[in-house]
């Protein structure tokens, strides 16, 4: 009779445990598939019409229709990126707040003295997309029609030449400083305020050279107003072949690039972070997509998040030994 009790006991309790494992192993799965976003996601950039605003919006068209939710671009230009980054780390730690920056990023820590925020404890690196080389530019009539006359030029002067950027400390100033240490120069720096600004001084002949990126020389270099003495990008690009890297030119692995990456706060949640990574590479291998970088020399990046964090401390690295022995400094 016990025996009998005990067997039936048995039954109802396989069956009580196989009917919650069932109603908690989907509980789990949905768990780990977040419901997100379910409402509008902010993207928040540098100035409209720079590179990255312009790569934040087409990531952000592509998302909209992915997610079935408005993925809307929110410029806040200043400060090297600053306020654009202390705006997000303030934002709730829920996702629907991201940054889209560039190498400026890795670069702050090292130009400036004090930050409103620490790049490595504040912000979770979520996603690299693209990386575009830097081209250094001379006017089509300037005497220096290579990159090895350009630098036994400027060693032979006595006040050296003169190069462009667009700001002290900003990428294009940086990338020019690099191939000057990788070269043993030192040239005069003069400053603008942006790209453009700068390429049309070169274009009039009042400034010797110019590290641009290349997306933004491209349109001058194609007309032959502006000769390119190379790319700093470590391979060729494939859409452009007849543009000589600086590593090929004796400068062995010479590689530094104008970079846009996505962070979020470091507080949201690591599947939510997961999911933005995997969208954000799933847009970026979208064909239109990836025609409408490729032809203008923008490389996709598809990296997950801890080769994303990688590289990102790799750079923040990199900039801080050039502006080490460059001795810039903004404040």
């Amino acid at each position: 009779m016990i025996q009998q009790y005990l067997k039936q006991f048995s039954s109802i309790a396989l069956l009580f445990f196989v009917s919650l494992y069932c109603f908690i192993l989907p509980a789990f799965g949905q768990s780990s598939q977040p419901d997100y976003p379910n409402r509008t996601v902010k993207i928040i950039g540098p100035g409209a019409g720079s590179g990255t605003d312009i790569t934040a919006r087409i990531i952000a068209k592509y998302l909209t229709n992915l997610w079935k939710q408005p993925v809307i671009i929110e410029n806040k230009p200043g400060a090297g990126g600053s306020i654009g980054i202390h705006a997000v780390i303030n934002s709730p730690a829920d996702g629907y707040t991201l940054l889209a920056n560039s190498a400026t990023y890795a670069i702050n820590p090292a130009v400036y003295k004090k930050l409103p925020y620490d790049a490595v404890k504040s912000l979770a690196d979520v996603s690299l997309l693209t990386s575009t080389p830097y081209v250094l530019i001379t006017n089509s009539n300037s005497p220096y029609k290579t990159l090895s006359s350009l630098i036994q030029a400027s060693k032979k002067s006595s006040n050296g030449l003169t190069f462009g950027s667009a700001g002290v400390g900003s990428s294009t100033h940086l990338a020019a400083e690099f191939l000057h240490q990788a070269a043993g120069i030192t040239n005069t720096h003069i400053p603008y305020k942006s790209s453009p600004e700068v390429i049309q001084d070169v274009l009039a002949g009042r400034v010797d050279y110019f590290m641009a990126p290349f997306d933004t020389a491209l349109p001058y270099l194609n007309s032959g107003k502006l000769r390119s003495l190379g790319i700093t990008s470590k391979d060729k690009l494939s859409q452009f072949p007849q543009f000589q890297t600086i590593a090929e030119q004796g400068y062995g692995n010479f590689d530094i690039n104008f970079w846009v990456g996505i962070w979020a706060p470091i507080e949201v949640p690591p599947e939510i972070l997961r999911k933005i990574n995997l969208d954000m590479n799933k847009a970026m291998q979208d064909p239109e997509i990836r025609s409408t970088f490729e032809k203008s020399g923008i490389q996709i990046r598809e990296m997950n998040q801890l080769q994303f964090h990688q590289f990102v401390q790799n750079e923040m690295k990199k900039y801080l030994t050039i502006v080490k022995t460059a001795e810039i400094s903004v404040n």
